[in-house]
């Protein structure tokens, strides 16, 4: 068993919106969910893959193998077809390492605008530039078994123009739902985590865990 009743599992992460997501889905199986915020002796993880199902093992691993207790990592980051599927694994740092939300999206909003990319309406709502996608892909890596679980989720949306809501983080803001109608930083948590990228990989993963103690 990877992780279980009583065990402590590190999220390999300094964001405490996506520890809080994490520590709500384990909660359910009595794990105790701890994030780089309350460990000490990992340093910066290099993420040099190509996907962002590599980041997720490579965070995962060189955490796990650091602290000896099984590590939960994600790469995740958002898609958009206008740019040809940029920013992609550079989300979280398109603007620079110490890179702000307010400054990812500010980038992002001025690359479409230099791409030629026309604003449009969006399904249902205000002008977007089109089509994007949240990807998440979670890897579970456990140094005791040497094994790893992984799991991938996507969420299509619409690019807005401007940002709408103070909810969630990273580009949740210029991410809209047309199902909802409204972005995904308007939504309401259990209504994000219901249909987010990172809702449904974890729910995948869970359903592994799930297994795995039957």
């Amino acid at each position: 068993m990877i992780v279980g009743p009583g065990s402590v599992l590190v999220v390999a992460t300094r964001n405490r919106g996506k520890t809080k997501e994490f520590r709500e889905a384990f909660a359910a199986l009595g794990v105790e969910v701890r994030d780089l915020n309350e460990t000490n002796g990992v340093p910066e993880i290099e993420e040099t893959g190509a996907t962002f199902a590599e980041n997720a093992y490579i965070k995962a691993k060189a955490a796990a193998e650091r602290l000896g207790l099984p590590v939960l990592a994600d790469d995740s980051g958002l898609c958009v077809d206008a740019l040809g599927g940029a920013p992609g694994v550079y989300s979280a740092r398109y603007a620079g390492e110490r890179a702000s939300d307010v400054d990812n999206i500010a980038k992002l909003l001025r690359e479409l605008d230099a791409s030629g990319a026309k604003p449009a309406p969006a399904p249902g709502g205000p002008a977007s530039y089109g089509a994007g996608r949240f990807v998440c892909a979670l890897a579970l890596y456990s140094p005791a078994h040497g094994s790893r679980l992984e799991a991938e989720g996507s969420v299509d949306g619409w690019i807005l123009s401007e940002p709408r809501g103070t909810g969630g983080f990273g580009y949740d803001p210029i991410f809209w739902l047309p199902e909802f109608g409204r972005t995904m930083a308007e939504l309401a948590p259990e209504e994000k985590n219901a249909v987010s990228h990172r809702g449904r990989a974890l729910r995948q993963l869970l359903n592994q865990v799930g297994s795995l103690r039957k």
